[in-house]
Formats: C-alpha cells, sequence, structure tokens
C-alpha cells in the first residue's frame, strides 16, 4: 500500500505557545513528507509492499536500514501530531495520573526524568513514555527514527508519549537550547489521547 501525508488535528499557528507555525508546517509538509516518500519508494514492489505501517515497524530491524528510517519516521511523526494539542490540558487525570505518581512519584518527577532522558539522547532521537509488556509505565530515548515498538528497541513497549528532540522540531525559536524546548512542550500535550493511549496499553 502507499502511504499518505496525515491531516493534522489542528492547524500550524495552533501550537504557537510552545512551537511557532512555521516550524509545525515545515515539520509536517517537508521532514515528514519525505519520510512517507522514501518508504514508499524502499516497500515498492517487494513482498512488504502491502504490509501495515505497525507490521513494518515492528520488524524495522530485520526488513531494511531504509525502513527502520522513514517507516520510523513515518509512524513517529504521525504519533507525535496526535498527542499535542492546542487546547489547554493542565495535567493527567484517572488512572493515568495515579500510575504516573505511584511510578515516579509525581507527574513533576515524571517529567524530569523524561526530559533527562530527551536531553541527554546524544545527537537526534526520541523521548517516550510507554507502557512495558508486563504493564508498567517506564521512560526511555531512541536514537534517529527508532520507537520502542521495533524489534531493534533496547527498552521495547507501547508508547504513550513521544517527543521529537530532532534539532528541526524546535530551532527556528530556540536554536541550539533542546531543554527549554523541552520544558516548553508539556504546556501542549494531550493529556486525554495520553490516557486513551495507555487505557487501550492496559486493557
Amino acid at each position: 500500500m502507499a502511504f499518505t501525508l496525515p491531516d493534522l488535528p489542528y492547524a500550524y499557528d495552533a501550537l504557537e505557545v510552545s512551537i511557532d507555525a512555521r516550524t509545525m508546517e515545515i515539520h509536517h509538509t517537508k521532514h515528514h513528507q519525505t519520510y512517507i516518500t522514501n518508504l514508499n519508494n524502499a516497500i515498492a514492489d517487494t513482498e512488504h509492499a502491502d504490509k501495515s505501517l505497525d507490521e513494518l515497524i515492528a520488524n524495522a530491524g530485520s526488513i531494511s536500514p531504509a525502513v527502520r528510517n522513514n517507516g520510523g519516521g513515518h509512524w513517529n511523526h504521525s504519533f507525535f501530531w496526535e498527542v499535542m494539542t492546542g487546547d489547554s490540558m493542565g495535567g493527567p487525570s484517572g488512572a493515568l495520573a495515579d500510575d504516573i505518581n505511584a511510578t515516579f512519584g509525581s507527574l513533576d518527577a515524571m517529567k524530569e526524568q523524561f526530559n533527562t532522558a530527551g536531553a541527554t539522547r546524544f545527537g537526534s532521537g526520541w523521548a517516550w513514555l510507554s507502557v512495558s509488556a508486563d504493564g508498567k509505565l517506564q521512560i526511555s530515548s531512541t536514537p534517529n527514527q527508532d520507537n520502542p515498538l521495533m524489534d531493534v528497541a533496547e527498552v521495547k513497549g507501547t508508547p504513550i508519549l513521544g517527543l521529537d528532540v530532532w534539532e528541526h522540531a524546535y530551532y527556528l525559536r530556540y536554536q541550539n537550547l533542546r531543554p527549554a524546548y523541552m520544558q516548553a512542550w508539556w504546556d501542549v500535550v494531550n493529556w486525554n489521547k495520553v490516557a486513551e493511549l495507555y487505557n487501550a496499553a492496559k486493557a
């Protein structure tokens, strides 16, 4: 199947409090689209042409570097857009909030550990909050466009929150100040979506 660029669930300027509209537009229409184009080219006329994105991701390390990098880029960005919102959310509630407090001590402690994972990722990559196979919350980071669903992931799990820490995600506003970008990003996290993903992962 040929993959296509998903629409954003909000306008490019909806996250302006944390991420400027020009960065969102370039990130979506240029970077994400390039991953999709390259992924389609990588699987065209191969045994993988009709596989779903989830199937490709799960076996990315054993298929090819092109599928690992570009399939990961498509999956990660599609996920990233969905876990952000222009609506003020405050923070998590319900079972998700209880689990965060039980696992990390507090929401602030979780954010600190998550930010550290992203800030200390050398070069380009992602920070993740995921649910492990035994149902526990965990924080990790991955290089490049890897994610916890991949067969090559050091820490495997089901992502419920992810942050792009490639420079193209923040450079126009924050330049080299990745920690400042990460701190500001919490203001646009879509906690309703994170809770939905959490409940599905726990089910």
